[in-house]
């Protein structure tokens, strides 16, 4: 996986490339290449968490011929730190985790109840960095239309054998609930964010695994990377948002 950089919007903005060629098929909640079948690559690209246009699919896919990117692919956006994404590894399998958490949500809350805002939205973007400082952010304007908001805990994992569809399936559970495990540990109280996205990719080659779950061989690895990459990115953003306040 690579950490790749573009000008956008008057900032300097981060992505992530896994160039992973031929060979993989993923399942991903992502807008773009979402659902199940072949994939060749993964991008996560980091906007501004002002994030103003209306055709995020029509977007990623600039993006990735921008970045060289062909054939079936997966795209996300988020508005957290890119270039603070966390990686981890366990028995084979590969998970990274970009992690912000301005805006925790529980899935099950009442209906109508306004989700906590742990800081002001312009410490999303841009994060610290090497890279040279960005211009200020602007406000959305409004001809722009409805702002999407970009999801903010964006998860690949990379498995290295087969798995069938349910285990693909299966291995999304279980991701999930190892990153929710994760943030409570690292003291949010939050199954998540509202906009999250995951890619789960396996190889096609090979006796396919029937089972992901969290005490099935691969599962309980999957969950294992998946759990320390969250959690070393929920206590980065903690640090993070300590950092930055006034």
């Amino acid at each position: 996986m690579e950490l790749v950089w573009r000008d956008e919007d008057g900032a300097r903005l981060a992505a992530t490339v896994w160039r992973a060629g031929a060979g993989w098929r993923a399942v991903s909640s992502a807008m773009l290449g979402g659902g199940i079948g072949p994939r060749n690559w993964v991008l996560n690209a980091q906007v501004r968490g002002r994030y103003a246009r209306t055709d995020p699919v029509v977007h990623l896919e600039e993006l990735a011929a921008s970045f060289g990117l062909d054939g079936p692919g997966v795209g996300m956006l988020t508005a957290a730190s890119v270039a603070r994404t966390m990686r981890r590894e366990d028995g084979g399998v590969a998970a990274s985790a970009t992690v912000g958490l301005r805006v925790p949500t529980w899935a099950a809350a009442p209906e109508g109840a306004a989700d906590p805002e742990l800081a002001p939205l312009h410490l999303d973007v841009p994060p610290p960095s090497p890279e040279p400082e960005p211009a200020p952010p602007r406000p959305a304007s409004p001809e722009h239309g409805t702002v999407w908001h970009p999801g903010t805990i964006n998860i690949v994992v990379a498995v290295p054998v087969a798995l069938s569809d349910g285990a693909l399936v299966n291995a999304v559970v279980t991701a999930t609930e190892a990153k929710t495990q994760a943030l409570l540990e690292a003291g949010y109280p939050c199954t998540g964010t509202a906009s999250d996205a995951i890619c789960v990719a396996a190889r096609t080659s090979g006796t396919e695994e029937p089972f992901a779950g969290p005490r099935s061989t691969w599962g309980a690895r999957v969950a294992r990377a998946v759990h320390a990459a969250v959690r070393a990115g929920a206590l980065d953003y903690t640090e993070y948002l300590r950092a930055n306040r006034p």
